[in-house]
């Protein structure tokens, strides 16, 4: 098929940064997109060919909008997969598969789908609402400290909380979740691991993941994880693993922890672009939204290797501020050599909100690391309305 400056039309479920990053690449490759997103200010809109405004959880929305196009990928995974289903059972290419994406959207079954197939993961609990862990606790069949996580709808932080005493069970939303044991790790490793419809593989360089304190989200990716060669290998085949079980086509980010015996847990995956790849724009010879895109359309996988070092800085809302953006200092870190912001189109912050992203490039790790935080301390993503 044609993929180039033709009628094919490559559909697009979620309209988000991730969207709008992949969308560089079509543009580039001059494939025409549709793009669907309930947010009529979503920032795919301004540079896809078609953008249509609807419900990612509807079935009637997601099954309509697939029937428009000839090849269906997503950029978030809420999305309505009984729709998906039908529209792959009526002979439409849809990656991730629907059956990979219902392994992956609730936590427990992802989990549970870690133990079956025998890959590392911490040990964990499933519970059909919060109350439920309270009687566990009373019953000493789970213990203080674990980990909380909403089965479905968790993202950048939300629907994970530390629980270590009984007051930090008040509040817990009423809802299917899981208990997980608090791993004492050394780092948090990523690997995204990118398979065609072919059933041809390859990952990219494993990546350190330093989070905020409080809002549990990503502050800095490093590229490479300074860790040791042989754990990194090890990360590598456990991603590999995961990839292989799952039979995902497009790209997959495997989150992992490194115990502090050097044994690599899996944490959780992404079947998409993923923010712990965003440095590949800059720093690798074939970025991660172009490769989702030969992986889903059964082109050639490009170069994984990385060009250069790379560590990128999430860009999120400051503390005590809301309402229309201001990027505070961006020009004194647009001065510093080697420094790439990249500005997502949210028009309003909020605490903790993900506005954009910054990656620092530079032959030398440590010097990429230390202008890192540099900028992490000058940019300022603040409101002044």
């Amino acid at each position: 098929m044609n993929y180039f400056s033709s009628d094919f039309k490559l559909g697009i479920l979620g309209g988000g940064q991730l969207g709008k990053m992949l969308l560089y690449e079509t543009r580039r490759l001059d494939i025409y997109t549709v793009v669907m997103d309930p947010s009529a200010e979503a920032p795919c809109k301004i540079a896809c060919n078609e953008f249509i405004q609807g419900d990612l959880m509807d079935f009637d929305s997601v099954y309509q909008f697939g029937k428009k196009v000839d090849v269906l990928t997503i950029e978030i995974e809420n999305v309505n997969v009984e729709a998906l289903e039908k529209l792959e059972k009526e002979g439409l290419k849809v990656y991730p598969s629907p059956k990979t994406l219902k392994r992956i959207q609730n936590k427990g079954v992802q989990k549970l789908f870690y133990t079956d197939h025998n890959i590392p993961t911490a040990p964990f609990r499933r519970f059909a609402y919060a109350a439920e862990i309270e009687t566990a606790v009373s019953n000493n069949s789970l213990s203080f400290p674990f980990v909380w996580k909403s089965a479905r709808f968790g993202y950048d932080g939300q629907g994970v909380k530390v629980v270590r005493t009984w007051s930090d069970l008040t509040g817990l939303p009423a809802q299917e979740c899981i208990a997980e044991e608090m791993i004492p790790f050394k780092n948090e490793l990523a690997v995204i691991v990118a398979r065609d419809i072919h059933g041809n593989v390859k990952t990219y360089p494993v990546v350190e993941m330093e989070f905020h304190p409080e809002a549990n989200q990503v502050e800095y990716v490093i590229c490479p994880a300074r860790i040791d060669e042989k754990v990194a290998k090890k990360a590598q085949l456990v991603a590999l693993r995961v990839s292989q079980a799952f039979e995902h086509v497009g790209l997959l980010a495997v989150e992992m922890f490194q115990t502090q015996d050097d044994e690599i847990l899996v944490n959780e995956v992404a079947p998409r672009p993923h923010n712990s790849g965003h440095y590949s724009i800059e720093a690798s010879y074939t970025n991660q939204f172009e490769q989702h895109l030969r992986a889903i359309l059964g082109l050639p996988l490009g170069k994984t290797d990385s060009m250069v070092a790379g560590v990128m800085v999430n860009l999120v809302g400051e503390e005590g501020y809301e309402g229309p953006v201001t990027y505070k200092n961006i020009e004194e870190i647009m001065a510093l050599e080697g420094v790439n912001p990249h500005i997502y189109g949210k028009k309003l912050t909020r605490p903790f909100r993900k506005m954009g992203h910054v990656t620092i490039v530079d032959k030398d790790m440590n010097a990429a690391r230390t202008m890192a935080a540099r900028v992490k301390r000058t940019i300022k993503v603040i409101s002044e309305a």
